[in-house]
């Protein structure tokens, strides 16, 4: 990063990224005083937020804080900001941010929303933050928890969890987006939370498959829960926190993105489990949900560390290996007996 430097106590944040969690975002850090600035490809978008003050392809219905703009002009966007907001598909963050790299200030932070394993790298976001854009681990920030956009925009009360090794960083994130019905926690367990907002995808995708063909909450239970085990499984391997997993950013996100309609992976997920094809439940979706694309690089990761998770092998086998919902529910059940702590 090549931009210089901002005055510590600027208030202005770049959100990159226009899509429903992005503008939620946007809006929560204007009700807490900042000055928002959204970075989006879509001219549309950028002309709609400036006349009408909303996003009705992503946010409908909401309309926006007056502190949000919105521009097409990258070196605008992030031009003065303190905090820099990455709300990007994970399996595009690397190209669409390089760009931003020479242009966001020489001590700026910069926070994850994105959740998800890059295919290829089996890298977390906040180490594709840090390659892409040049930031060390201390000015990165990731933002996760049960953050479902649309009860966020509609400011019904919910808490997240606020994640660096740098304490600063994190503080000064949680204070910038701490409004009466948002209410931040600091974690410095930044493996954790990105493994947990990355893995829940996939097991709300199972869970949408078993509501779609029929099955009632004892499934849903079974496999929220033995979801859980698998993605600590694989977090304590890779150095992350137990706690971690039994809280917002675990549990939490886990809950909501399994139990809501309003979950892309859950709508996605019961689209097949009621028979459609991948590609027609992406089109009654309204596009891909992350846990799709993100299951086989978290299965990757978790077979390069010798973990075994079985409900995420299932979703790579579902959605891109042709099997079928009833043989791999045959496959699951069928797995042998063992004590249930054992993992």
């Amino acid at each position: 990063m090549t931009a210089g430097v901002v005055d510590r106590t600027s208030r202005h944040v770049a959100v990159l990224g226009s899509g429903s969690w992005g503008t939620t975002f946007a809006a929560v850090l204007a009700d807490a005083g900042c000055e928002v600035r959204v970075w989006t490809r879509r001219p549309e978008i950028a002309t709609e937020v400036a006349a009408h003050r909303t996003n009705e392809r992503y946010l409908p219905g909401v309309r926006l804080p007056d502190g949000v703009s919105a521009t097409t002009d990258a070196a605008e966007a992030v031009s003065g900001a303190r905090l820099v907001v990455a709300a990007i598909p994970s399996q595009s963050a690397r190209d669409t941010l390089a760009p931003f790299r020479a242009l966001v200030a020489d001590d700026a932070v910069v926070v994850s929303l994105m959740k998800g394993v890059e295919l290829g790298t089996d890298r977390r976001m906040s180490q594709v933050l840090e390659e892409v854009l040049g930031v060390p681990p201390e000015r990165l920030v990731v933002v996760s928890g049960p953050n479902l956009a649309g009860e966020i925009a509609a400011r019904q009360p919910t808490a997240t969890v606020v994640s660096s090794v740098g304490a600063g960083a994190a503080s000064e994130v949680a204070a910038a987006c701490s409004t009466p019905y948002f209410r931040p926690y600091t974690n410095a367990d930044v493996v954790g939370v990105e493994l947990c907002g990355a893995a829940k995808n996939v097991i709300a995708l199972v869970v949408g498959v078993a509501q779609g063909r029929g099955y009632g909450f004892n499934t849903m239970a079974t496999v929220i829960t033995r979801g859980l085990v698998e993605i600590t499984r694989l977090g304590l391997v890779l150095g992350a926190h137990v706690e971690t997993f039994s809280g917002l950013a675990g549990m939490g996100d886990l809950m909501a993105t399994c139990a809501s309609p309003q979950s892309r992976n859950h709508r996605l997920g019961r689209h097949v489990g009621e028979g459609m094809s991948l590609d027609d439940a992406v089109v009654a979706t309204g596009g891909t949900a992350e846990g799709v694309k993100s299951c086989r690089s978290i299965l990757e990761l978790a077979e390069r560390h010798g973990v075994e998770m079985p409900i995420t092998q299932a979703a790579v086998a579902m959605f891109h290996e042709g099997r079928s919902v009833d043989e791999i529910t045959r496959a699951l059940i069928g797995r042998p007996q063992k004590p249930e702590t054992s993992g």
